[in-house]
């Protein structure tokens, strides 16, 4: 089945499936979560900042 424009489209089914018809409900403005995020990075930032840390005066002890 071609359209107008001699194309075969990709899926054929219906022109506006279910999941199409919320679409204005996936959208929706959320609270910003900035408290999460502070302490998701801490936790990840901390143990990160301290193993650069300690690689870097491990290499420069090997180096220096």
């Amino acid at each position: 089945m071609r359209d107008s424009t001699n194309h075969v489209p990709a899926v054929s089914g219906p022109k506006n499936p279910p999941w199409r018809l919320e679409m204005s409900n996936a959208q929706t403005p959320v609270e910003p979560s900035t408290g999460k995020l502070i302490i998701a990075w801490g936790l990840v930032g901390v143990p990160l900042a301290y193993g650069v840390y300690e690689t870097l005066t491990r290499v420069a002890a090997l180096f220096g």
